[in-house]
């Protein structure tokens, strides 16, 4: 099957820093309307959904929360969702001990502080770590963002489905490896596949 539906809401700038495979890590807790549940990986594969909603620069690293601004210069206008990037999932984990999160960072771009928070929030202590395969779509697809893909929630199912035949991964399988070995070294044994 080559259509997706499903998308998965991240900061423009991380979308962009996964686009360049600078960054192969999303570190979750989940949306506001998630939260009963919590985050959970329920595909294997899903566009990424770039969002400025809650975007800010000090809840990132300091390498990219400079881009703000540049992320923000390609925007599309109002009402449109720019979707240029499929990912799958390659490994993941559910970390129960903060101190684990620190020798990850060069693999996602959250500051250390939102880390913190994220993890701490809700007094849930846990955060889930996704290592993604991701791969450029040979087109840009505009999408109408409808009333009910809005709001913070992680997951959405978008009405139309996107061909994905021919994306192109932005990482070489040997580099996705090395990354994949490193969070393993400091996360411990990645959840066995579902």
């Amino acid at each position: 099957m080559t259509g997706e539906r499903t998308a998965l809401k991240e900061w423009a700038v991380l979308c962009d820093a996964l686009a360049a495979g600078e960054i192969v890590a999303l570190v979750r807790k989940g949306g506001i309307r998630e939260q009963r549940a919590g985050f959970a990986v329920r595909h294997d594969r899903f566009l990424l959904y770039p969002t400025w909603f809650h975007e800010k620069s000090a809840e990132l690293q300091p390498r990219f929360a400079e881009r703000i601004a540049a992320a923000s210069a390609h925007r599309p206008p109002d009402g449109i969702i720019r979707i240029g990037l499929v990912a799958e999932v390659a490994a993941m984990w559910h970390v129960r001990e903060l101190e684990r999160l620190r020798a990850i960072e060069p693999f996602h771009g959250m500051a250390w502080p939102s880390v913190v928070s994220r993890f701490e929030y809700r007094g849930v202590p846990e955060l889930r770590v996704i290592a993604v395969r991701v791969s450029r779509l040979p087109a840009v697809h505009d999408v109408p963002e409808t009333r009910r893909y809005q709001g913070c929630v992680s997951w959405v199912a978008l009405d139309d489905p996107i061909d994905v035949a021919g994306a192109t991964p932005v990482l070489s399988a040997a580099d996705l490896d090395r990354a994949i070995a490193a969070l393993t070294a400091a996360l411990g044994s990645p959840e066995p596949p579902r």
